[in-house]
């Protein structure tokens, strides 16, 4: 059986000291804002793009654009990580993969406001939140969080 791989991207969207997770109905699992990357689009783009749609916020991400450039060349925005999930396991064969551009941003306020009309449960988490929910946090979203509120807030 082959996998079947799609480009996502993710951000960890930061509030006065915390990040906002969502109770994802089709995983059954708190994430942060993201999706799949359209064909069209650059990974930063996509990042902007589903924060805005799945919040309603307005996102600025903290991706340092690094590199050499030239007439053809242009450096992208960084992601913070760049890693490669598990989204379908079927007797433990991975039947599809998402490599998922994590990036970190900031937004103004915390009032979200889905403009894909999909109402979901979402919290802000404080670090010590993060920290004390690893029962139901994955261990990737619980050392993201903190590393982007960490990020975002000393900026």
């Amino acid at each position: 059986m082959e996998t079947t791989r799609h480009f996502t991207s993710t951000v960890y969207i930061v509030n006065d000291g915390a990040t906002a997770l969502h109770d994802h109905k089709h995983l059954d699992m708190w994430l942060p804002p993201g999706g799949h990357i359209d064909r069209d689009e650059l990974p930063h783009e996509a990042a902007i793009r589903e924060v805005k749609e799945e919040t309603g916020l307005d996102v600025t991400l903290f991706a340092a654009r690094t590199g050499a450039s030239s007439p053809t060349v242009e450096p992208l925005p960084e992601p913070a990580h760049l890693q490669l999930a598990d989204v379908n396991v079927y007797d433990e064969h991975v039947g599809h993969q998402h490599i998922d551009f994590v990036y970190f941003g900031r937004v103004d306020y915390r009032d979200i406001t889905p403009e894909d009309g999909e109402i979901e449960t979402w919290h802000w988490f404080t670090k010590d939140e993060l920290r004390e929910d690893g029962d139901r946090l994955e261990p990737d979203v619980i050392a993201h969080g903190i590393e982007a509120i960490d990020a975002v807030s000393v900026e």
